[in-house]
């Protein structure tokens, strides 16, 4: 047996890997129990691993430096990448207003912590791995402790506040919503109709009555109207065709057009009158409304297409065909010209059957080569972020220069790659089951490590007046802030509140507490928010992190 014990036991390459191994493991399958309807999911991992320390399990301490290392980079890379095409977009208006009281939270923790820094007494280490355990925020953690190595502070071990305040910092948003749901009964409001209206494709019929656009193109018609829309078929003395922007409009022309549902009442005025048949049905059988014409999704496939705009391309003066939708990480965008094209975009397309088999030559239709992993662009990434993550920024009144690091360096260039890649003809697009996967096995690799490595002393810290005085800061700086901004947006702001229960979420970085949100409110809105503010949440937690330690060391 004593090979086993080998295993397990004498520190080398093999027992690193199957002590990581079977802590991931074990985590994962305790991580599905539910409790009350909650699960922690990949969180588990850490407890496990702090589980496993408490026991005396320990391997190769540059080993699990470099597990816990490319863990994190793997996961905020990956992460990073998924959010990087809607993370700009989210700042428009409502995105905007969103994050704004995402940052607030942020800001009022961090102010939080560093007044009970002066306070308690407690060191400031201590009280930033108290504030990540807080707001279930492991990246910042992992920044913390870069900054700390930068600093030459090697006795501070931050990741044991962090592990003792974790468990309440999950439970503890979810309490936050449950007293809040109490307080506030869901209503829907102006801003999440508003936001809806002016964001999701709509389709909607019109006839032409205004005498002031007959004998007008399509063009002429267009440049009347404040709000983009497309039109995907004109019916006309019982003949149903695909429009150009030359096709000139005639009085009783029937036409089917792609817009926002907020621009439904402004081409009402401009086409004349507005059908009553509701086209936004999911059982509409596109195909049946008309012989001519067919309807049908093709996948952009092929390289050469990816970071081409929509207009570049002239499928419709080439083919005879309208692209009337484009569906993009379950978004539904509008077909406009100037939009670049990724890969894995659906664009519907209406036309002759003859011209669409053309257009799906064109665009590739192809699932089977996106189901191939792009490593190429993932690695290429990472070896950028890391450039990014060492590359100094001087802070006026600031002794050290701040560094992303390995935590904030590849969020930062997963974003800008997932956001600007396709615009510079970079395939950077990997599939939904393949990012979860690379994120799912970072995450697993750095939990696991981070709890071994605190696991040591974890208990002993818990069960102190010092680990009790760390409970109850942590669970200060996960309900305080959440309530105060919380109770601003719904009573002063009246947001809606699965909007602001998907915000308070994302900014604590707590997808656990999210879904307890999507259970409380209906419909989508607090997914909708979540992914909003999560990135710029995340990203400031990680400058913040390391800002504190730089500043009042």
């Amino acid at each position: 047996m004593e090979w086993l014990r080998g295993l397990f036991v004498e520190q080398s390459v093999i027992q690193a890997v199957v002590v990581i191994s079977l802590i991931t493991a074990i985590g994962l399958i305790l991580g599905r129990i539910r409790i009350l309807g909650i699960s922690l999911g990949v969180t588990f991992v850490f407890f496990v691993g702090i589980l496993a320390g408490h026991l005396g399990l320990a391997i190769d301490p540059n080993m699990l430096n470099y597990a816990e290392s490319f863990g994190l980079i793997i996961f905020v890379y990956a992460l990073g990448l998924q959010v990087g095409p809607s993370f700009f977009g989210s700042f428009r208006k409502g995105g905007m207003t969103l994050n704004i009281l995402a940052l607030a939270v942020v800001m009022l923790g961090t102010v939080m912590t560093v007044a009970l820094h002066l306070f308690t007494g407690v060191s400031l280490p201590d009280m930033v791995g108290i504030l990540s355990g807080s707001v279930t925020n492991t990246p910042a953690l992992g920044a913390a402790q870069q900054t700390l190595k930068q600093l030459q502070i090697e006795t501070a071990d931050p990741a044991l506040g962090c592990a003792v305040t974790y468990p309440l910092g999950v439970v503890g948003v979810i309490i936050a919503l449950a007293f809040l749901r109490k307080l506030f009964p869901l209503q829907e409001s102006e801003y999440k109709r508003d936001e809806h209206k002016s964001h999701a494709a709509f389709i909607a019929g019109f006839q032409v009555c205004n005498p002031g656009i007959f004998g007008k193109t399509v063009k002429e018609a267009a440049a009347l109207a404040y709000h983009k829309f497309v039109i995907s078929r004109l019916w006309r003395d019982g003949k149903v065709t695909i429009p150009t922007s030359g096709t000139v409009l005639q009085e009783n022309d029937r036409l089917l057009v792609i817009t926002s549902e907020a621009a439904v009442e402004t081409l009402t005025m401009l086409f004349g009158e507005q059908e009553h048949r509701d086209w936004n049905k999911d059982d509409i059988d596109w195909n049946a409304i008309d012989s001519q014409l067919i309807s049908q999704r093709i996948l952009v496939t092929r390289s050469e297409i990816n970071g081409k705009r929509l207009g570049a391309l002239r499928l419709r003066n080439h083919y005879g065909i309208n692209i009337t939708r484009i569906y993009r990480a379950g978004v539904e965008l509008l077909a406009l010209p100037d939009l670049v094209l990724q890969l894995g975009d659906k664009l519907t397309v209406v036309g002759e059957a003859n011209a669409i088999a053309n257009v799906e030559k064109v665009l590739g239709n192809k699932v089977l080569s996106l189901k191939e992993p792009n490593l190429v662009a993932v690695f290429i990434g990472i070896v950028l972020g890391l450039f990014l993550g060492t590359i100094p920024f001087s802070v006026p009144g600031v002794s050290y220069p701040v560094k992303l690091g390995i935590a904030g360096g590849p969020i930062v260039m997963g974003i800008l790659m997932g956001a600007f890649g396709p615009r510079m003809h970079m395939i950077t697009y990997t599939t939904r089951s393949a990012n979860l996967m690379l994120r799912a096995l970072g995450l697993s690799m750095y939990l696991a490590c981070l709890g071994l490595d605190a696991g040591a002393h974890f208990f002993d810290t818990v069960f102190r007046p010092e680990g009790l005085l760390w409970l109850g800061l942590g669970f200060a700086l996960t309900v305080i802030p959440v309530l105060m901004v919380a109770v601003w947006a719904l009573n002063v702001m009246k947001l809606d509140f699965g909007s602001v229960a998907g915000m308070l979420c994302g900014s604590m970085a707590n997808p656990m507490a999210l879904n307890y949100a999507n259970v409380i409110s209906p419909g989508d809105s607090p997914s909708v928010a979540y992914a909003t503010v999560y990135p710029v949440a995340m990203f400031i937690r990680v400058i913040l992190a390391q800002l504190i330690l730089i500043l009042f060391l």
